[in-house]
């Protein structure tokens, strides 16, 4: 598996694009749509960590899909081809690269993660992150709203909302930046995710 692969991977469940964006003027004051199961989105991320010392980045896009049991990524690379693909299930985490290379599973997606890539990827705060939830460090839902856009996560993720779908009522992520100073299973890292509308 070559670095450029694993660092697509990388940036596959982490996130998104490391440009300029002028925030929309927020919706309302009032809090996201509350959680759901079930949910279908795309977009792009970037991400950028500390690996032996050294800074690494690596940008793609992604489709993301989940329901109550599983959650299924998509990565694509800058032209549109589709570099890997994640599937997470309560019994099973599975990396595919496709070609001839066979699949990578692990009893875990933190578990594959670590082997493949060196660190853990956040997928079950990326179930809450995306629809603007998380768990707080104090153990307590805590839900994202223009007037309320910052957490630090039970994980030690600091979480900004700095941007929201136009017209979205309740209010919809749309730039989410995430950020672990590393420690345990996660090195230093820094997330970027742009959803898209």
């Amino acid at each position: 598996m070559s670095f450029k692969t694993l660092a697509a991977i990388a940036g596959a469940v982490a996130i998104l694009c490391g440009c300029a964006i002028t925030p929309s003027v927020p919706p309302s004051t009032a809090i996201v749509a509350p959680y759901a199961d079930s949910v279908a989105l795309s977009g792009r991320l970037n991400v950028r960590y500390l690996k032996d010392g050294k800074q690494e980045s690596t940008t793609v896009k992604f489709d993301w899909k989940q329901d109550a049991q599983s959650t299924d990524v998509a990565l694509f690379d800058p032209f549109g081809s589709k570099v890997a693909t994640i599937s997470v299930t309560p019994q099973l985490a599975t990396l595919n690269l496709g070609g001839n290379k066979p699949p990578m599973t692990a009893p875990s997606v933190d578990a594959l993660s670590a082997r493949a890539l060196g660190w853990a990827l956040p997928v079950a705060g990326l179930r809450g992150w995306l629809q603007g939830h998380a768990t707080a460090a104090d153990g307590k839902p805590w839900s994202a709203s223009p007037a309320n856009s910052e957490v630090t996560t039970r994980e030690g993720w600091r979480l900004q909302y700095t941007d929201w779908q136009r017209g979205s009522s309740p209010p919809r992520p749309k730039l989410i930046d995430a950020e672990h100073p590393g420690g345990g299973d996660v090195q230093q890292m820094a997330l970027r995710i742009v959803i898209s509308e």
